[in-house]
């Protein structure tokens, strides 16, 4: 058994795409990297091996959840390292490149590796003079590299390059070196598809397209190239996180709601967001609520599709986890969290309020109608029903005139078609139909065969 196997617990966050790290340090202490706001899976498994979180580790100021180190210097007494570069506004250990970190028994040294964001840290763990493993951040990742554009399109190639160089310095590291990166496979952060979220320095320079380039021009057009549309409310976390979260004391109540007092909130500027699923939604909902079924995924479309300024309102099914709601929402920042409705839709409906229902069909009955996918466009490319009409979910609201009407909408699955016709919806169009399928269950109803490549500009 190795190191990882005994002392490395990986704490992934499937929603986010996103991986933490809990280090056995013996004694009864614990070393924490990139721990997101939601503590739930890292409490869980400190407790289970009677840990206490010493040190709480941040590689970088991240753009897409909360930080959870404020919370285990509050729960823990935990000492917070990270980059001094990165100016954080509340106690912590700041470290400049070569500092090194006495965990007790083993060093953590601290390597700059610019170019994800300007203050990135990556943290080698040594023990002795033995390279056991390196958390890497958001600069080398399984296969990939995280994306450099997260400061502005003015930045992007200069921190394209700084991470080339990021990424050789790492890649000299000697081969059985472990990387334990925090972005994985699901991440908006330019994670690749793959089941794998570890790695080592040797396997890296044998698979990593980037670590292959030939030249610093050339990585930069690869990374550059592979750069898709991410979050919108990426663009507050890192601040916030610079900033400090607050620290909660339990998990926030969702209070209920009379359908009165959802009109009114509505009628003042707040949104209504329907988390159940898809097919629920579509048999009657809150007319302008917008549906993002509770799933991994969830605060993902939350912090894309709705500003966190506004005061939130949730309708719920039947035993849903209300503690999943609160906790997902806060860990992106959100928490104008009103309330939910109390007693659902039936209560809505008994109240003398009108709902809105959605078609949610078949592809052998969604023919004849225009096509819009919603989904990414590294997804559209991979494979796409002839003619159809390309807009990514994120940039719906922004352009709903655009959209065909009586368009049949879809993405892989359904879910996020439902989001999309939501929008739609409260856009003004009304005769909107959803795809309960993807493009190749389309395909095949209509004897068609997916295209491959991005969408005709023409078109």
């Amino acid at each position: 058994m190795g190191f990882a196997d005994d002392h490395l617990i990986p704490l992934v966050d499937h929603g986010l795409g996103n991986s933490a790290y809990l280090v056995d340090l013996g004694g009864g202490r614990a070393l924490a990297v990139d721990a997101g706001r939601d503590l739930r899976a890292l409490h869980a498994a400190a407790e289970r091996r009677g840990l206490t979180v010493a040190y709480a580790a941040d590689t970088h100021l991240h753009a897409d959840f909360l930080s959870g180190a404020v919370q285990l210097r509050h729960d823990h007494d935990a000492v917070v390292l990270a980059s001094a570069a990165g100016h954080r506004a509340f106690d912590h250990q700041g470290l400049a490149d070569g500092d090194e970190v006495d965990l007790g028994g083993l060093t953590l040294r601290a390597l700059a590796t610019p170019g994800h964001t300007d203050e990135h840290l990556s943290f080698l763990l040594l023990d002795g003079g033995r390279e056991l493993g390196v958390f890497t951040g958001g600069s080398l990742i399984v296969n990939s590299a995280a994306r450099t554009d997260l400061l502005g399109a003015d930045r992007t190639e200069e921190l394209a390059r700084a991470q080339y160089h990021s990424l050789r310095r790492l890649a000299e590291l000697p081969d059985g070196t472990a990387v334990w990166p925090t972005h994985g496979a699901g991440s908006f952060c330019s994670a690749p598809p793959g089941s794998e979220r570890t790695s080592t320095i040797g396997a890296q320079k044998q698979a990593n397209p980037l670590l292959a380039a030939p030249d610093e021009d050339t990585f930069v057009r690869r990374l550059v190239a592979g750069l898709g549309t991410y979050p919108a409310y990426f663009a507050r976390l890192a601040e916030a996180n610079r900033r400090g979260p607050a620290v909660l004391t339990g998990t926030p109540l969702l209070p209920e709601l009379s359908p009165e007092q959802v009109r009114a909130l509505a009628a003042d500027g707040g949104r209504v967001v329907d988390v159940r699923p898809a097919a629920d939604y579509a048999a009657g909902h809150i007319p302008g609520s917008l549906s993002d079924p509770l799933r991994p995924l969830f605060a993902t479309w939350l912090g894309w599709l709705l500003p966190d300024t506004v005061p939130l309102v949730f309708v719920t099914g039947e035993d849903q986890d209300l503690d999943e709601i609160v906790r997902q929402a806060y860990k992106i920042g959100y928490e104008r969290l009103a309330g939910r409705l109390a007693g659902g839709m039936p209560a809505w409906l008994a109240d003398g309020n009108e709902q809105t229902t959605t078609s949610f069909v078949t592809a052998d009955r969604a023919g004849g109608r225009p096509y819009l996918d919603v989904r990414q466009a590294s997804e559209f490319a991979a494979g796409h029903v002839p003619g159809a009409v390309h807009i990514e979910l994120g940039d719906l609201e922004r352009v709903a005139a655009d959209a065909p009407e009586g368009a049949v909408v879809a993405c892989a699955h359904g879910e996020r078609a439902m989001t999309a016709a939501g929008l739609l919806e409260r856009a003004g169009h009304t005769d909107v139909v959803v795809l309960a399928g993807g493009p190749a269950d389309y395909a095949a109803a209509h004897g068609q065969e997916l295209v491959q490549g991005p969408e005709d500009p023409g078109s």
